[in-house]
């Protein structure tokens, strides 16, 4: 197995590990912290939305966020950790790629990977381990590790 790596993320955490073989342990080589993903909605919001009046006079209405704050930090942290696989690529240092995720995370972190990246992923799981034992996330990829 050259050069396999594996992320598993959710949105305030990412954990990047490599693999030697299919009976080696998992070897932590990055870290990410996202804490701004943990922040409660009413947190991120600093005022409330403002308001127009509609055509004619009508009464105020208020204006509406396109994407609410708590998917644009999630948005931003999927970029980010798309963004260091890209470099990692481009570097050579990755050849095969597996992605472990809690669902809504795994489908953000999937529209922000390149094309060329995302031909590398050989498994998927979603499933959030962000913050479960290395032992418990191999658990997870035995079977897949092993063929």
């Amino acid at each position: 197995m050259e050069h396999m790596m594996i992320v598993v993320a959710d949105s305030t955490r990412a954990r990047i590990f490599t693999v030697d073989s299919a009976h080696s342990p998992l070897n932590e080589i990055e870290t990410m912290a996202h804490p701004e993903g943990r922040v409660h909605e009413q947190n991120l919001v600093s005022d409330l939305p403002g308001k127009g009046s509609g055509k004619g006079g009508g009464g105020d209405h208020a204006y509406q966020e396109k994407i609410e704050p708590k998917r644009e930090e999630m948005i931003e942290f999927a970029k980010r950790i798309a963004d260091y696989l890209d470099e990692t690529r481009k570097a050579n240092k990755l050849n095969k790629l597996v992605i472990i995720a809690a669902p809504a995370f795994l489908g953000e972190l999937r529209t922000h990977l390149s094309s060329e990246t995302s031909e590398k992923i050989v498994f998927e799981l979603d499933k959030n381990l962000a913050h479960h034992s290395e032992e418990d996330i191999r658990s997870h990829l035995s079977q897949f590790l092993s063929q």
